[in-house]
């Protein structure tokens, strides 16, 4: 069997294959168990249409069963010279089975093959990170509970602004989190349509049974229209990478003002010394650098919808070998954002709030706006005539604050709305079909 599936007779110069493969066998293994995953479904299906005998179908599915199970362990290897998991499947079949593993690939390209593993890749590691988003807005949510009497400076213009709290801050990165998990979804319902039968983009003189192979698989629905399945490669990995950049954006905030309140300027909170790391010159040291490792990977995974775009926006309808590259940015990404979600809920869970930051005189203009609304509720001033006796105190230096903060509508520090926000992320994650998907797919690997 030729090691290439499109080989003939000719070989091909040795410099043009090692640059046209790229890096393809080392970046397909993480393609490995949904390709494989793809190919029961194919087969099942092409026994229903005539294409494979029940005695063939009843060979290739445990041989296939197997394979998903070496890959599974990560223990299937690409062999040197083997152009991609596709044909490293298709090689060890044919190696058991003779004729039976050369049928696999009847009514399919690589094309749609490769299509449906990335699409098979990326819902499955959406459904992980919305368990890692999950779990750190649980965190996020306890600890505003917790800390919701805190007092905090707010800032604006990094210039010290009104009261704040702990509440506010730790649910303020819960409920972006929310806003992050409905793009996520909406990324997962455009990845969650099969492409499989739209072969190079233009169908199949094959009797293909589509909805078959969709059911199978446990998706929503199919890519009907064999050329747009095919222009969904790099619209799909586009789509999917906003939503990643979309939490990298707000872990890496997140990062930063946890390097910013960690510092002895602020002090505002401390990690425990477990979670640090020393200077190699100063013994005093102790380095945020989760946060500061953290900030950057996110700030790397918000450039990639950007790279993604580049490689693909100028490409015609048709399949171009320009969008091999994206699997290379793309596929790492995922388990980038999934380390930066593991560490920082850690660090959440772990650091250690300060409780006395506002018995700091330095921040007694906080409360000039409490003065101000002070006396427009209690008096009945206007509110400009109040700024104006407020302003005029603190130029005088006669400004003694009142530390008692009075806030009492929705979303401020004395009404944190953490319920409505909770209820708000668990409305989002009932919209993700992960238990019909992954009824599914067990049921062909029988799981």
């Amino acid at each position: 069997m030729p090691e290439k599936l499109w080989e003939k007779n000719t070989p091909v110069d040795r410099a043009v294959e090692t640059f046209t493969i790229g890096r393809d066998r080392e970046i397909d293994r993480y393609l490995a168990t949904y390709d494989v995953l793809g190919s029961i479904a194919h087969v099942i299906m092409l026994e229903s249409v005539g294409l494979l005998s029940k005695q063939e179908l009843n060979a290739l599915l445990p041989e296939l069963k197997e394979i998903y199970r070496l890959a599974d362990r990560g223990e299937l290897l690409i062999e040197e010279h083997v152009e991609d998991v596709h044909s490293q499947v298709e090689l060890m079949l044919t190696r058991k089975l003779g004729d039976a593993g050369k049928k696999i690939h009847s009514g399919r390209s690589r094309n749609d093959q490769a299509l449906l593993d990335l699409k098979l890749f990326t819902r499955a590691k959406i459904q992980e990170i919305v368990r890692l988003a999950s779990g750190l807005f649980t965190v996020l949510q306890e600890r505003s509970e917790r800390h919701k009497n805190s007092l905090l400076p707010g800032y604006t213009h990094l210039q010290i602004a009104m009261p704040s709290s702990f509440g506010l801050w730790f649910g303020a990165y819960a409920e972006s989190l929310t806003d992050d998990m409905l793009l996520m979804q909406a990324a997962y319902k455009i990845c969650n349509r099969n492409p499989l039968g739209s072969a190079a983009g233009y169908g199949s003189s094959f009797p293909l049974n589509r909805q078959m192979t969709t059911d199978l698989l446990g998706f929503d629905s199919m890519n009907y229209n064999a050329v747009y399945a095919q222009m969904g490669r790099g619209k799909m990995e586009r789509t999917a990478s906003f939503a990643l950049a979309g939490m990298a954006a707000t872990l890496s905030k997140l990062a930063c003002d946890a390097c910013l309140f960690s510092s002895q300027n602020f002090g505002f909170i401390k990690l425990p010394d477990s979670f640090t790391t020393g200077s190699s010159i100063m013994p005093h040291k102790k380095n945020p650098d989760v946060f500061e490792l953290a900030r950057a990977k996110c700030n790397k995974i918000q450039g990639l919808p950007q790279q993604i775009t580049l490689i693909s926006n100028n490409l015609p309808s048709g399949y171009f070998r320009d969008l091999q590259i994206i699997k290379e940015i793309f596929l790492p990404s995922f388990d980038e954002l999934m380390d930066c979600l593991r560490m920082i809920t850690r660090m959440m869970q772990e650091m250690i709030v300060n409780e006395q930051i506002i018995e700091d005189d330095k921040y007694a203009f906080l409360f000039s706006v409490e003065e101000v609304n002070r006396l427009v509720t209690s008096s009945g001033m206007p509110f400009r005539d109040a700024y104006k006796k407020v302003g005029l105190a603190i130029e005088a230096g006669t400004f003694v604050p009142d530390k008692t903060v009075r806030h009492t509508h929705e979303g401020s520090a004395g009404n944190l709305c953490n319920d409505r926000i909770a209820a708000l992320m668990q409305t989002i994650l009932d919209g993700f079909p992960f238990d019909k998907v992954n009824e599914a797919e067990n049921k062909l690997v029988d799981k």
